[in-house]
């Protein structure tokens, strides 16, 4: 069953790049055709789900490699099959429900082409066992966000809610990258099951904290943790499909999913339970209280989105076994009823035209089927039973409870969060379902019995597992016990159900009821003190701030580039060569050993001193003559010079390639002199004091570094090979003459062509040249 789900997972992907021909083929019913791969995927792993023993991995290995040594494995323990099952059953829904929402934009190849994709990296991060993998499905879901994010791109703010998501998204996938290298190089294995099994805790080791910065970051960025909430309420700008599915159970879980997956290697440390502790906890409340000053209905479910997302954190942070459960459990309640409000949005918003709760009115009357559907989603939101809601929200305090040094934090802040919640469900329902006292009731562009069936089966669906899984919350015992035991390395007997007495937790949960209802009967008052203080912090409105920052960072860059890339040639040299000299007199000065060893030393040989005095006149006479004849016979002078130094020395082929070369190059020289400007004083004296200066320290820069070199073998010379198989191997006496023809043949063939083209290139210039001024 392991092999058949990788193999939908695959299908998923090539569904994905098929999408513009299946849309052409099965125009209005791509949507509901193409949810049918999601749905066989969550009967797969639906089957798993109930079957799968406590304290059992599967591990898939797939044969293809990502690198020559990391192949592309897949895991299925509790954990993976929990977020595998939302991610492709809300994601089936999603597809069908997206068959007509999206009916009449233009684009909808490219919309089925990304979501598709989305959906398959999602599933992808999931199930993968490889961290390198990991990271590369984490890429693929930003990359694929941005574009449907962006899908209206005709919008400025669409735009810009795109490209805020994708930087801030990106830039936590580079630390992601650096921290998974990491823990690679640190366990010795890219695989997660290897380093389950060996144990490797990084709590103790000396780069924890700084693997912790990263993945940090990478969560915090991709799960919308303050301070990087902000870009989430943008991501509204998506088309409503977009804005269900990525809410409730992919793409802003994937930073809860990771935690959950290092919890075990890294979670327990000191700073693992206050960083996330109070990142979460500030978060959640964060996102609650900006959802009482919001109108439309999307961007109110977009901070409450931004408020659990900040509750799971702060329940992974706090790292106890009722913790983690209440963390798995709320990310069940989480996508159901968050997934099926997005969805009943978007109904409201395709039969009403608007989305402002301010215009919504005596809904239930005309829409039923939505009404009922989206109630039991406030419900579940709310935390009232019989909804599976109500159960994750008992878990969440009861796990509160139990850690009396950090419950004086989380447990004001959860309740207070917790009744912005009911109040919120409690507004929604009485603004958009109920008819208040002289509010006008909005039209319906077509009754509610026409809408298609896969138009409402989302949020129905969804609302009806929340009520079963309330009911019978057994059903979620095996799972839930398989789970803990790979991320709190213990076994557990889980219990769920919807009474457990009267007792502290039970009576938090009446408290929060009751003071949510007393919230909501004040909406008025608090909701113009919400308008006040939201106004107040509009001047540290961050998506602006970011925007700005990026704004200055572009010109700062723009304003480096142009002091850098100056256009002048002569500057990009002495910069090179400064630097250059800098870098490379400073390793020489650290540099251990001798210069010239003294067995390497020999007499003076006054020749060699000759004709090396002969060679720097010329160089000197080169450089001050007003003669341009006389400077080139002085640089003859000097290759010749140098010839006969490699004739000294027994470079005998060397000497006479430099002759040739010598004396062609001064032939060349004294055709073209006729045709070369006259001397010009371009420079004034300090420019060419300075040029001489870097001129002379590049030299003597070279001169320290193969004289250093020469004595330094940090592996066996090469030559030694050469001198010993010249003439066994390549039957020549002339070492440089085998080396060339036999051992590096196809090195030399390749330079012969080059200055064959080279030499063709001149020859063709040259006849039109030649052409060129016959014609004239």
């Amino acid at each position: 069953m392991e092999k058949l789900s990788i193999i939908l997972i695959g299908l998923i992907f090539l569904m994905g790049f098929l999408a513009p021909f299946l849309r052409k083929l099965l125009k209005s019913y791509t949507g509901r055709i193409m949810a049918l791969f999601p749905f066989g995927l969550f009967a797969v792993l639906s089957y798993l789900f109930f079957l799968l023993p406590d304290e059992t991995a599967h591990l898939v290995d797939t044969g293809l490699k990502l690198l020559p040594e990391i192949s592309l494995s897949f895991r299925f323990d509790g954990l993976s099959l929990i977020f595998g099952l939302m991610v492709s059953g809300i994601g089936g829904l999603v597809l069908g429900y997206s068959s007509f929402y999206m009916a009449h934009y233009s684009g909808r190849s490219k919309f089925y082409f990304f979501l598709v994709l989305f959906m398959g990296s999602m599933l992808g991060l999931v199930f993968a066992d490889n961290l390198i993998a990991f990271f590369i499905f984490w890429e693929l879901t930003s990359i694929t966000s941005f574009f449907l994010i962006g899908f209206e791109h005709e919008n400025e703010k669409t735009r810009q809610a795109a490209l805020q998501a994708l930087l801030l998204t990106a830039f936590g996938g580079l630390c992601l990258l650096f921290a998974v290298i990491m823990i690679g190089n640190m366990a010795g294995t890219y695989s997660l099951t290897n380093i389950y099994q060996q144990g490797f805790r990084f709590g103790a080791h000396s780069n924890y904290y700084l693997v912790f910065v990263l993945i940090f970051v990478a969560v915090a960025t991709k799960s919308a943790q303050f301070p990087f909430h902000f870009w989430l309420p943008g991501a509204m700008h998506a088309p409503t499909p977009v804005s269900a599915y990525l809410h409730s159970a992919t793409m802003v879980n994937a930073g809860i999913f990771l935690l959950l997956r290092l919890n075990p290697i890294m979670g327990g440390t000191i700073i693992w339970k206050t960083i996330f502790v109070i990142t979460g906890g500030i978060t959640m409340f964060i996102g609650a209280f900006y959802s009482m000053g919001q109108k439309d209905l999307k961007r109110i479910l977009a901070f409450t989105t931004i408020s659990a997302l900040g509750t799971m954190v702060l329940l992974i942070g706090m790292n106890s076994t009722a913790s983690i459960q209440a963390a798995l459990i709320f990310f069940i309640v989480h996508g159901l009823y968050k997934g099926g409000l997005f969805m009943m949005t978007g109904i409201i918003d395709k039969n009403t035209g608007t989305r402002d709760i301010a215009r919504l009115a005596g809904l239930l009357k005309k829409m039923p089927v939505t009404s009922i559907a989206a109630i039991l989603s406030l419900l579940s939101m709310s935390g009232i039973p019989p909804m599976l809601g109500f159960i994750g929200k008992e878990l969440i305090y009861d796990a509160k409870i139990q850690m009396p040094e950090l419950s004086w934090l989380v447990i004001p802040l959860g309740v207070a969060s917790n009744m912005i919640m009911v109040a919120i469900s409690l507004l929604i329902f009485y603004e958009i379902f109920l008819q208040p006292k002289g509010k006008q009731t909005v039209a319906l562009k077509q009754p509610e019995k026409t809408l298609p069936g896969n138009f409402l089966a989302g949020p129905v669906t969804l609302a009806l597992v929340g009520l079963t899984l309330g009911l019978f919350p057994g059903w979620l015992e095996n799972i839930m016990s398989n789970a803990l035991y790979f991320i709190q390395g213990e076994i557990v007997d889980v219990h769920l159900s919807l009474w457990h007495g009267f007792n502290k937790v039970l009576i938090l949960s009446i408290f929060t009821v009751a003071m949510g209802i007393v919230i909501f009967l004040f909406r008025k008052p608090i909701g113009s003190l919400v308008q006040v203080i939201i106004r107040w912090t509009d001047q540290y409105y961050l998506p602006e701030r970011f925007n700005q920052l990026i704004k200055n960072y572009l010109h700062l860059a723009g304003r480096q580039t142009n002091r850098i890339q100056h256009g002048y040639h002569r500057y990009y040299l002495i910069t090179f060569f400064t630097i250059t000299f800098a870098l490379v007199m400073y390793q020489l000065a650290t540099l251990k050993g001798d210069w010239i060893p003294i067995y390497e030393t020999s007499p003076i040989k006054w020749h060699v001193v000759m004709v090396l005095t002969f060679s720097m006149l010329a160089v000197l006479f080169a450089v001050f003559t007003r003669s341009r004849i006389s400077a080139i016979i002085a640089l003859g002078v000097l290759g010749y010079g140098i010839s006969i130094l490699y004739m000294f020395y027994g470079a005998v082929d060397l000497a006479i390639t430099q002759f040739l070369v010598e004396t062609v190059i001064m032939v060349i020289f004294v055709m073209v002199i006729y045709h070369l400007p006259l001397f010009a004083t371009l420079s004034s004296t300090k420019t060419r004091i300075r040029d001489g200066l870097i001129a002379i320290g590049v030299g003597v820069m070279v001169a320290f570094l193969l004289l250093k070199a020469r004595f330094i073998n940090l592996e066996p010379p090469i030559s030694d090979y050469f001198a010993q198989n010249s003439l066994l191997k390549g039957h020549g006496r002339n070492i440089v003459n085998v080396i060339l023809v036999d051992f590096r043949a196809l090195d030399t063939l390749g330079e012969i062509t080059v200055l064959a083209l080279a030499a063709a290139g001149v020859f063709t210039l040259l006849r039109l040249d030649i052409n060129r001024k016959d014609k004239h």
